[in-house]
């Protein structure tokens, strides 16, 4: 790399705050540093600084002084980037380290491309794709599990498990290979046997992935959750007390919702996208037909569905309808106004929907710990503490699982039909690659562009 290649970003978000940063990386950094930084100590020489260490001094654009600062030195290969990296801290605020970011691109840098440090340090064999792409999912984690999902990530344990199984493929493949080419030293036989024990376990590690992938999306992206019910069964009620405030119009008029709400909201550490919909019921209404159709529609869709009902009336021909829609769905029963004389008991409910049911009072706030506790159980079988648990959170990583999972497939069918040892090779050899994309062995230039483009500036 030259200086045309030593690339500089501010790394930190563009707001009035404490510090902002802005980040060197290249062979040229300590260079373009020495160029617009001065050391407070006199006897200090910037191209004979030591990794690690913080220096004081100020930032001059010529003879213009920009700031005062703190300068950090990385020398390469222990980086982010694993190149040589310098980071000036410098007083927050969008023109002092805009000001200080020109300094840097007058005497050397150019502007990062989005994602251009990270990318470098994959490019630079410090983190996988894997890795690359748990930096992304940490910083847009909108929860505590999001994060934590990504940490683990990031330190490598989806990278250890996909490395683990292409070493058992390779090591069949090399075998096979082997077998075929010195035959009268190394058996075939009885090797189909062993081979579907193998292949058979290493399937099922890759679909416990693939499985993973609908709890990884919603631990970080949220569980999409719709509110059904009867108009005036208090949906918009139990909006309001989730989300902590009167988004949603509550009267005594039924079918005031006739169009969808949407809010995200954390529950227990839980995010939950939840939409209020209008009131099930039939209608002769034009406008309010169209929000129950939108209703139908969004609960086909949904991960969750939470249907609110009046436990002070009796049931209708709409709360049957209700009850057929959430038969084949993830869905927790809200008796709403538990606080008045109930005439629909809990344990009526739960024979009538099969599923749970909890007592609830939107206005009285009751009922919210339970809540959460069952949505936990419904999604994480009670746990979010995550203990070894990996869970894909890429649409990408879950396509290159699956390709996996069908050339192993694909391998036990030759088994079944007994073909010859080469057809095992090839299809071994095919799941080895789909996993090697993961980690981005063999990945071809414009994905891992397409990649790194989603990220900001600075990172």
């Amino acid at each position: 790399m030259n200086a045309a290649n030593t690339i500089a970003a501010i790394a930190t978000a563009m707001s009035s705050s404490g510090i902002g940063i802005v980040r060197i990386s290249g062979d040229e950094a300590l260079e373009i540093l020495s160029r617009v930084f001065y050391p407070a100590r006199k006897d200090y020489n910037v191209m004979e600084l030591k990794s690690h260490t913080v220096i004081y001094g100020h930032i001059y654009d010529g003879d213009t002084l920009i700031d005062e600062v703190l300068v950090l030195y990385m020398k390469r290969p222990h980086s982010y980037t694993a190149e040589d990296t310098v980071e000036i801290d410098c007083h927050g605020g969008v023109l002092v380290v805009k000001k200080v970011l020109e300094a840097v691109l007058k005497n050397g840098a150019r502007p990062a491309e989005a994602g251009e440090f990270t990318k470098r340090a994959f490019l630079n064999g410090r983190i996988d794709l894997s890795q690359a792409e748990a930096v992304m999912e940490l910083i847009d984690s909108k929860n505590e599990y999001a994060m934590k999902s990504s940490l683990k990530q990031l330190k490598g344990s989806l990278s250890e498990k996909i490395i683990s199984l292409r070493e058992r493929i390779l090591y069949e493949i090399a075998f096979i290979e082997s077998a075929l080419d010195d035959p009268e030293n190394i058996s075939l036989e009885g090797y189909g046997e062993r081979l579907k024990e193998a292949v058979d376990a290493m399937k099922k590690e890759v679909d416990d992935l693939i499985q993973s992938a609908d709890n990884g999306r919603m631990v970080s992206e949220g569980i999409k959750t719709v509110i059904l019910g009867k108009p005036n069964a208090g949906k918009s009620s139990v909006l309001n007390l989730l989300i902590g405030e009167d988004r949603a119009i509550v009267t005594e008029i039924a079918g005031t919702t006739r169009d969808t709400l949407e809010e995200h909201m954390m529950l227990n550490g839980i995010s939950l996208n939840i939409m209020d919909t209008a009131g099930i019921r039939s209608t002769d209404d034009i406008v309010e037909k169209i929000g129950v159709k939108r209703a139908m529609d969004h609960a086909e869709d949904a991960d969750l569905i939470l249907y609110v009902v009046d436990s002070s009336e009796s049931l209708t021909e709409d709360d049957e309808r209700i009850i057929q829609i959430i038969q084949n769905k993830h869905a927790i029963v809200l008796l709403n106004k538990s606080d008045l004389n109930p005439i629909l008991l809990k344990e009526e409910m739960e024979r009538k929907t099969g599923k749970q049911v909890i007592l609830f009072s939107a206005k009285k706030e009751e009922g919210l710990d339970e809540l959460s506790e069952a949505i936990t159980d419904l999604f994480f079988s009670g746990n979010l503490d995550f203990n070894d648990e990996i869970y894909i959170t890429s649409a990408r990583q879950k396509n290159a699982l699956l390709k996996a999972s069908e050339s192993f497939s694909q391998v036990n069918e030759s088994l079944e039909n007994h073909m010859p040892e080469d057809f095992y090779s090839i299809d071994l050899m095919d799941a080895y690659e789909a996993l090697g994309m993961i980690i981005g062995e063999a990945v071809e230039d414009d994905l891992v562009n397409e990649i790194f483009s989603r990220f900001c500036m600075g990172k």
